[in-house]
């Protein structure tokens, strides 16, 4: 490594420790020589980095990456983001930005295609979970920051981005795609026969829940105003706000936990409840549909609904997302995405790392599946948290509540086959709920 670049480096890191103690304020156990001494080289490092270097950096540029260097060192999930991604980030959560329309993650060196959103130029053009981009408009993605992934990929509605894809199994090829105001409808419905209810959430945002509430009511009317069960689909949901996931699970409750989240001291802990009476469908059958694309806020919900016996969860293991990130604004300086606990199921399970294994496995079926594409999950990011175990236990394995071990194999779902005719996955949903209304039902009722 050149001296150059040595410094460069060299300053991100120290650099970064004395703004983030600057910025929030954190204070350390070490002795006030020592920080003394640590400042001094920040200082040190910054003035020869400004000097030495082969380019101009200013300071402000020299704080913004030293910031994300350290935030995204600790884990996957924390960052730093500067005021203008922090507006964006608050404009994502209302549903509505401008760009192609996938949900993105990274692997050791290039962007990766964690889902496409239904509907939009990704999905349209067949871009797959799995993909990675290998460029943007011709320029190579390599330690490209996601950040600046997501920049590039977005852009007025209308316009055009080039993106060479790199497939398991194929040859690099490039995809033009049309950027276009993406509105995310976050629930989507229909009856099946039977009167049995089919809800998708494909995100938890600020408007889930009453999206969801509008779809239940809207197919009880469809039903001639009662259903006999009802599909949760969460399949390719990346998650997305803890409080929508919370209202959701609530919905298919009568009070009692949901989830709860630990942090690294006792007054961080904190239980989240459903309300009394807050079941909508009153104990209608519920089946939940989870793969290893069902991320977080998803995994709280089908965790709950699968502890809580409220649910049968089918399909495939889940990501495996069990950290919760806050969201810590820094005063027009923009905001700390930051790892600051894990959550629990109701009966204590953490899901870093292990997911949730759904009761009855269920693999789509070879026409649907995405050839060659390779399944993610959260234990596969570099610097993926370590799962501690059950809450107040040492590490054990995770099993969900049928006993059923951590080894069912995964295949990607063609998304364009979700909620249709040919998804065999919610076949089998279906069937399992009218099995199970046969067997509560009472002779002689229709």
């Amino acid at each position: 490594m050149n001296t150059a670049s040595f410094l460069r480096r060299l300053a991100a890191h120290a650099l970064a420790a004395a703004a983030v103690l600057s910025l929030i304020g954190c204070s350390g156990t070490r002795s006030g020589a020592s920080s003394d001494a640590d400042l001094a080289l920040i200082h040190q490092v910054m003035a020869k980095v400004k000097a030495a270097y082969v380019e101009p950096v200013s300071d402000e540029q020299l704080t913004k990456d030293s910031l994300k260097g350290m935030l995204t060192g600790l884990d996957p999930h924390s960052d730093y983001m500067d005021e203008s991604e922090y507006e964006e980030m608050l404009s994502d959560s209302h549903g509505e930005f401008t760009g192609i329309g996938a949900e993105l993650t990274r692997d050791d060196s290039h962007p990766k295609i964690l889902s496409p959103i239904d509907d939009t130029p990704s999905a349209l053009a067949g871009i797959k979970p799995g993909d990675v981009i290998l460029r943007i408009n011709g320029e190579a993605t390599e330690s490209m920051s996601l950040k600046d992934a997501v920049d590039k990929l977005r852009g007025p509605a209308g316009t055009k981005v080039r993106i060479t894809i790199l497939r398991n199994g194929q040859k690099p090829f490039d995809v033009t795609l049309t950027r276009a105001v993406i509105r995310i409808a976050s629930v989507k419905s229909h009856l099946e026969p039977g009167r049995i209810g089919y809800v998708r959430v494909t995100t938890f945002m600020e408007k889930t829940q009453s999206e969801l509430v509008e779809a239940l009511d809207r197919l009880k009317r469809e039903a001639g105003g009662r259903l006999d069960g009802l599909v949760l689909d969460l399949r390719n949901d990346p998650g997305g706000l803890l409080d929508s996931a919370v209202s959701v699970a609530g919905d298919f409750l009568d009070g009692g936990t949901i989830v709860s989240i630990h942090g690294r001291s006792p007054g961080e802990d904190e239980s989240f409840d459903a309300r009394p009476n807050g079941d909508r469908l009153h104990g209608v059958p519920v089946v939940v549909l989870i793969n290893s694309a069902s991320a977080s806020a998803s995994e709280i919900v089908a965790g709950a609904l699968q502890d809580r016996r409220r649910a049968l969860v089918l399909g495939t293991r889940s990501f495996g997302k069990g950290s919760v990130q806050t969201i810590i604004p820094l005063d027009g300086h923009g905001a700390l995405r930051l790892t600051t606990a894990r959550y629990y199921t109701p009966s204590g399970r953490s899901i870093q790392g292990d997911g949730i294994t759904p009761d009855q496995v269920v693999l789509p079926s070879k026409g649907e599946q995405v050839a060659d594409t390779t399944v993610v999950h959260e234990t596969d990011l570099r610097g993926a948290l370590k799962n501690t175990g059950p809450q107040g236990t040492d590490k054990g394995a995770a099993r969900s509540p049928t006993g059923q071990p951590q080894d069912a194999d995964d295949i990607a779902i063609d998304p364009a086959v979700i909620g249709t005719s040919k998804d065999y996955q919610l076949a089998v949903a279906v069937t399992r709920l009218r099995e199970m209304v046969a067997r509560s039902t009472p002779a002689g009722r229709s």
